[in-house]
């Protein structure tokens, strides 16, 4: 090869083999294929992994919501189960005698029920409000597939 450059040769590139025009196995910005295939190989790599920590992190999210709401229900299971419990005693005592006891166990199975419906709805609201649809991993997936898109027709 001689000093001379051939036509359409940039400067970075001494001889007509790292030129690049189309086939010559380079870009316009010196980078072989080889190495752009890595590059893009290493920015899907990292891409992937980011997408599956944002799901991770809203799958968590969203799997605390689920806890609560579920401690909520089972809450109000437990409290309607006690409701139960004294409305029962309460209808025992008032068969038995008409005492004030039984009145004070029917005030104790109203107090037991309102627990138990406070905390259905308080539970019932949680459960509704959570969303396992992780829309953020949903919305950055449609941009990474618009930017391979983008990157495959460029």
């Amino acid at each position: 090869m001689t000093d001379q450059q051939t036509p359409g040769a940039t400067a970075y590139a001494p001889d007509a083999q790292h030129a690049g025009p189309a086939g010559t196995g380079e870009t316009s910005d010196g980078r072989s294929l080889g190495e752009l295939v890595g590059d893009i190989a290493n920015d899907l790599t990292t891409l992937v992994k980011q997408e599956i920590e944002l799901a991770k992190t809203e799958a968590k999210a969203e799997a605390t919501k689920a806890g609560k709401g579920i401690g909520l229900v089972g809450g109000a299971g437990v409290a309607g189960h006690l409701a139960l419990l004294f409305l029962s005693l309460a209808l025992m005592f008032l068969l038995d005698s008409w005492m004030h006891t039984a009145l004070a166990a029917l005030i104790v199975t109203v107090l037991w029920l309102v627990a138990a419906g406070v905390m259905a709805m308080v539970g019932r609201k949680e459960l509704k409000s959570m969303n396992p649809k992780l829309e953020t991993t949903q919305k950055t997936l449609k941009e990474d597939a618009a930017w391979a898109k983008e990157l495959k027709n460029s």
